[in-house]
């Protein structure tokens, strides 16, 4: 989907650039609880996100849910953070600056968070101060989601209201069938495949409550059954559809059958809001694949193209534990695309098209 802000009859400079915003969701300053708790506070009262009421939204999460939340999201983080920082936060710098240099001169790339810092607010200045031509956004999530696209989308929009000139404005909306996404994380799977048989591969993909998906389907076309097993001019915005669209030709890719791999949905809140979220649930199926005489599996987390906490100790690590305490002999991540070359080049090319 593009979203265009500018009169129809511009014309481009041959000396104009084109800039781009490549965003990722967000990361908190440090692994320090403070900063973890800065960073939940805005994430976790984000109406895209929690879709309550703003009233009982902001005393709930703020009030009680983040300062519970905080000191021990802050233990994981500091599990997870290296000496470079944040992985999702360094990822995308190195992504930002190597799409940089595939696309030249004539681009200006630059890079900002949904949640804290770099914030989109001071990405969209500096492409501003450039005075660019014209801004393709593109969110770093391969299946668009509300909460997460959407979120970024609506605040490029707010933010852009105030500009006295606009330029135009184009979203790459999603990119969960793209070819060149596709290539990279097919050869990063088949680079593990190669140094050791598995049993079965999972495809695991962050979880959203199934209220968000139905809010998207204006001709109540969902049933979270087979309607999701092709994509439709009714169904391309589905998260659900779009998940299973990404894992088919995943698996395609690695010449799978449909029985040698599992697409499942992980980092769920539980059962607090009494609302069911996508199934199957990752920690729950995986626990089941021991007995099925699955004991050495290759997990993919392809909602997610940087290394981040949901990918590298949520599936890596926690999900190694639980499958190990069933029975399992091996667990192994594959490691997300962060800046590799093939990544870089996908990138750089969906901006082109664009």
């Amino acid at each position: 989907m593009i979203l265009n802000f500018a009169p129809m009859n511009s014309t481009t400079s041959p000396n104009a650039r084109i800039g781009v915003l490549l965003v990722n969701l967000g990361t908190p300053d440090s692994p320090n609880t403070p900063d973890v708790r800065r960073y939940l506070n805005e994430f976790l009262t984000d109406g895209r996100v929690v879709d309550m009421p703003a009233a009982i939204r902001y005393p709930l999460f703020q009030g009680l849910v983040v300062p519970l939340r905080a000191p021990k999201s802050a233990k994981i983080y500091k599990e997870l953070w290296t000496e470079r920082g944040s992985p999702l936060l360094f990822h995308g710098l190195d992504l930002q600056a190597r799409v940089q240099e595939a696309l030249g001169e004539h681009y200006l790339v630059a890079f900002g968070m949904r949640y804290q810092k770099p914030s989109i607010e001071k990405a969209l200045e500096e492409l501003r101060a450039a005075a660019v031509e014209r801004i393709i956004v593109l969110p770093l999530f391969p299946q668009y989601a509300s909460a997460s696209t959407g979120s970024v989308q609506e605040k490029v929009m707010d933010l852009v209201k105030d500009w006295w000139v606009v330029p135009s404005i184009s979203f790459i909306s999603q990119f969960a069938t793209d070819p060149g996404f596709i290539a990279t994380i097919v050869a990063r799977g088949r680079a593990e495949m190669d140094k050791q048989h598995y049993d079965h591969v999972v495809l695991s993909y962050h979880g959203i409550p199934e209220r968000h998906v139905k809010k998207g389907d204006p001709t109540n076309y969902c049933r979270f059954g087979s309607c999701c097993d092709t994509l439709t001019p009714q169904n391309q915005y589905c998260y659900r559809a779009q998940c299973f669209a990404t894992s088919r030709l995943i698996a395609a890719g690695l010449g799978l059958q449909p029985e040698q791999y599992t697409v499942a949905f992980q980092s769920r809140l539980q059962s607090r809001l009494r609302d069911p979220w996508l199934q199957p649930y990752t920690d729950e199926a995986l626990k089941e694949f021991p007995a099925k005489g699955i004991k050495n599996v290759l997990a993919f987390s392809p909602a997610f193209v940087a290394d981040c906490l949901e990918t590298t100790i949520e599936v890596g690590e926690e999900f190694k534990e639980l499958f190990e305490s069933a029975g399992g002999q091996h667990w192994q991540l594959v490691p997300s695309l962060n800046s590799e070359p093939q990544w870089v080049e996908a990138v750089a090319a969906m901006v082109r098209r664009n």
